[in-house]
């Protein structure tokens, strides 16, 4: 159902529009989306007071959104601050080293390993464990942080998410909103799937190595790790052997962890959630065995220095978040049922507003399907706008008399990239975090590899069509 756009849809737009250009000329964004909300809140309410209530609501919804991802990289920087104080990480470093020798080898393993565990169990726990084992040896290899989330960014949540061949969330969602079955979309996707991540993860690559060729690859701004208050020299209260024994048990737990993971069929939050009570249980552990008595104090240091670094780099992310969320149910959640009847939200509305617009042939058809996805994506979620691109694919299938399964392929392609954690910032915050680099500097990095990706895909599906 077309839903007539109004005044708040075209308010969004223009705030969208300004955020883009804000960014093109690296400006500040975060004053302009608590504008764009608060502007959102008194259009739609005619309320001054009720619109400063919702920017305060937006935040928390924000937060509350985005709180199991805090939580994940906060537990996982407090055992990773202990594990590099006690002198566990080097060890546990080791037997990587083996193999990941250059900056080349590190970012194409980083990424391969990253793009099977996310295959099983979604990008966000396959990011925590590639980041705790593989990040310290990459960096040894010499492949800087901004190099690895690039490699975890495009091989996990680009190639892994968009086709998502094991786990079919995202298949399931865009087949049923386009009437065919999970099995066409899933072999509609493979060819553009390959496509879109050989384009990238190769333009990504070569780029890199330009930079490492000018130098100029220190030049990306990264947070600083909490230094921990702890005086005591850690390293010296494991010797050798106990640090060899701490480094095996932990990989043989996170391992298990995906053993279980794979045996229960925990996916997203739920396979996140073990990762995280295992880092927990091995931080407790080590603190246990090095400081016994003391050791409670300790857990709750590091702990507080793991949330310190979680909401520092979330923080400036939070009000732009907050103003995406806006663009999907977040907006009916903090401003009430103020949308047009029949709205999914304003994004979705202003995807099948453009939609409706275009005349239909083979090329106008896959254009029209990237740039709906890229719009839907722009919430930063990704899945949130896929099954308006099914349905989009099942009308323009349906006109052109051909090409459903593959404008619906197409269609989840382009949001996910855009939204699944690739070049939207918000999206990029667990790879950021566990990378210790700045999220909009990573979009900025996937920006023109993702572009390019996009335009060879959407050529290549009108030749498929």
């Amino acid at each position: 159902m077309l839903i007539k756009l109004g005044s708040l849809h075209y308010i969004y737009l223009i705030f969208i529009a300004l955020i883009i250009v804000f960014m093109i000329f690296k400006k500040d964004i975060t004053i302009l989306c608590l504008v764009g909300i608060f502007t959102l809140g008194t259009i739609s309410t005619n309320s001054i007071p009720l619109a400063i209530t919702g920017v305060f609501d937006s935040l928390a919804y924000a937060i509350t959104e985005l709180m199991g991802t805090i939580l994940i990289i906060s537990v996982i920087t407090s055992m990773s601050i202990l594990l590099n104080k006690t002198g566990i990480n080097e060890c546990m470093v080791k037997p990587f080293t083996k193999f990941i020798k250059n900056p080349t080898s590190a970012y194409f393993i980083i990424g391969i390993f990253t793009m099977i565990i996310s295959l099983f169990f979604w990008p966000s726990p396959a990011i925590a464990l590639i980041g705790a084992l593989f990040l310290p040896a990459a960096q040894k290899a010499g492949l800087p942080a901004i190099g690895a989330a690039i490699a975890m960014s495009l091989f996990g949540h680009g190639i892994a998410l968009s086709g998502d061949f094991i786990i079919q969330g995202a298949p399931k969602l865009t087949a049923d909103s386009a009437g065919i079955s999970v099995s066409t979309v899933i072999a509609a996707s493979i060819p553009l799937v390959i496509t879109m991540g050989i384009v990238t993860t190769l333009i990504s690559f070569f780029m890199l190595k330009k930079e490492f060729k000018n130098k100029t690859l220190s030049s990306h701004k990264n947070y600083s790790k909490i230094n921990s208050s702890d005086d005591n020299n850690l390293k010296n209260l494991l010797n050798e052997k106990e640090k060899n024994i701490f480094s095996i048990l932990i990989g043989f737990l996170f391992i298990l962890d995906i053993y279980i993971m794979y045996k229960l069929n925990l996916q997203g939050g739920a396979a996140t959630a073990l990762i995280g009570g295992t880092s927990i249980f091995i931080l407790i552990s080590i603190s246990l065995y090095i400081k016994k008595r003391e050791a409670s104090s300790l857990v709750i240091s590091y702990i507080v220095e793991g949330f310190i670094f979680g909401f520092k780099v979330f923080g400036p992310v939070i009000p732009i978040a907050a103003f995406f969320y806006l663009g999907d149910t977040g907006f009916i959640k903090i401003f009430g049922e103020v949308l047009p009847k029949g709205s999914t939200g304003l994004v979705n509305d202003l995807g099948l507003a453009l939609s409706s617009t275009v005349p239909l042939n083979a090329p106008v058809g896959a254009a029209t399907l990237t740039t709906v996805g890229v719009i839907t994506g722009l919430d930063g979620s990704g899945f949130s706008g896929i099954s308006l691109t099914g349905s989009i694919a099942k009308i323009f299938g349906i006109a052109l008399g051909k090409g459903t399964a593959t404008l619906t392929a197409l269609g989840q392609i382009s949001a996910i990239w855009t939204g699944g954690g690739t070049i939207v910032p918000w999206s990029l915050l667990s790879v950021a975090a566990i990378c210790n680099v700045d999220p909009f500097e990573l979009a900025k990095r996937n920006l023109i590899p993702v572009a390019i990706g996009l335009a060879v895909t959407t050529l290549l599906s009108i030749f498929l069509m």
